[in-house]
């Protein structure tokens, strides 16, 4: 489900480059870095940058290494659904209820994937969920929660899902 936001929230990060930039080169001229230089502003963002970059590569492999763990799990994608809004919690992190709707005869186990994106649809964070012993033809709820601080217009899908 896309679409999920949460109202009122700024957006802190991870910023493009150019919007980097633009905030180092505001501290340059507010006084707040005397001596920097065009290059060093440039060499500030691309650091950024790249550790905002490391941050969510890590998140996808810890995803991916978390459906490894669910060998010859079903497709259940159209059995989880998420809550209505995407909140930030006092941590900054985003969260959102995840439910899974079991629909077999017997308990299952669920691993979904939640993925938080912009309001562009950028990619920000994603993590997985685990919904252990979800009963026979009931529905078991989670939280889904960022690994990293979020904010502005953040949205939340099921990027996938699957039952053993």
């Amino acid at each position: 489900m896309s679409g999920i936001r949460a109202p009122g929230v700024r957006r802190t990060g991870p910023w493009p480059v150019p919007v980097m930039l633009l905030l180092a080169l505001g501290a340059s001229l507010t006084g707040c870095s005397h001596g920097t230089t065009p290059s060093d502003m440039a060499s500030a963002a691309s650091s950024l940058a790249s550790q905002a970059g490391d941050s969510l590569a890590s998140a996808t492999a810890e995803a991916g290494r978390k459906f490894d763990e669910f060998k010859n799990g079903l497709d259940a994608k159209d059995e989880v659904k998420l809550g209505d809004r995407v909140t930030i919690d006092s941590a900054g992190r985003a969260t959102v209820k995840a439910t899974a709707t079991n629909p077999t005869s017997a308990a299952k186990t669920y691993a979904v994937q939640v993925d938080f994106r912009d309001k562009g649809g950028n990619l920000l964070d994603t993590v997985v969920v685990t919904l252990n012993d979800v009963p026979a033809g009931a529905a078991k709820d989670a939280t889904a929660r960022s690994t990293r601080s979020l904010s502005g217009d953040v949205t939340a899908d099921v990027a996938r899902a699957v039952r053993t």
